[in-house]
């Protein structure tokens, strides 16, 4: 990754207003989320969402995969990719009640560039290998050829995910640099010692972003991980929140617009 793509990505950060959020245009929903407060979910329109099933060889089983475009354009054709990695407590089959296509659409009507989401259930792995089931394998390898096959452009891939998802998140740009744009988590489910921590050096290069709020359990694991990088984050917004939809529904809109300007890049 280059610096100067950095330098952009860094001035698109702090235009972005990413350490809050003016609720104008957003509405209060309770989609099937847990315990934590309500998350709140642009008023907007979905584009083409939609979930299919398809088999993983990675997996060993079929999965459910997860696609959205914004809406306006169409089935999506051309438009880069955001791979989406769920967390411990979620599944591919719950993206559209967590209002991501809507969120899509609301940064497309803010001003950024387009792109598509993308992603499939796997399971409480956090995102690693395990005997023969791979989750890993199937977002590197399987869900770009299954995005290929939409007509996306999987030249141009970020990737996003919260809790487990961004520990996964962290961990897949970590095993093979370049092959993502750019890295977005929140609350990543890290702690110093783990593999995320381990390989933080194979990150320089790749803008990172990260969001947790201060009353969550991985705060102080989660700035100890921005300090640990070897570069800084583009973004690192701490505001309050805990570890739910309440909060990090308050911070999708920065983080699609940090993920659309490293995809236009």
């Amino acid at each position: 990754m280059s610096v100067s793509r950095r330098a952009l990505l860094a001035g698109a950060a702090a235009g972005a207003g990413v350490t809050g959020l003016g609720l104008v245009g957003y509405r209060v929903v309770r989609p099937r989320l847990g315990a934590g407060p309500a998350p709140v979910i642009p008023d907007a329109p979905r584009g083409d969402e939609r979930l299919e099933q398809r088999d993983s060889a990675a997996r060993g089983r079929r999965v459910t995969f997860y696609t959205a475009v914004p809406d306006g354009y169409g089935d999506g054709r051309g438009l880069p990719v955001c791979l989406v990695l769920h967390g411990a407590s979620a599944t591919a089959d719950d993206f559209p009640g967590f209002g991501f296509g809507r969120f899509l659409t609301d940064a497309v009507r803010r001003g950024r560039p387009p792109f598509v989401l993308a992603g499939a259930t796997g399971d409480r792995l956090s995102w690693r290998p395990s005997g023969d089931d791979d989750p890993q394998r199937m977002v590197r390898e399987e869900i770009p050829a299954w995005c290929a096959e939409r007509g996306f452009d999987t030249r141009r891939i970020a990737v996003w995910g919260w809790s487990m998802g961004g520990f996964g998140a962290l961990l897949l740009a970590e095993a093979f640099p370049g092959f993502v744009r750019a890295v977005a988590a929140f609350s990543p489910a890290v702690r110093p010692g783990d593999n995320v921590f381990a390989g933080a050096a194979r990150l320089r290069g790749t803008p990172v972003g990260l969001w947790c709020g201060r009353s969550d359990d991985f705060y102080d694991d989660v700035r100890a991980l921005a300090d640990a990088l070897p570069e800084r984050p583009v973004v690192s917004a701490y505001d309050e929140g805990g570890h739910d939809f309440g909060y990090w529904s308050t911070v999708t809109p920065a983080a699609f617009d940090f993920i659309a300007r490293a995809l236009a890049a």
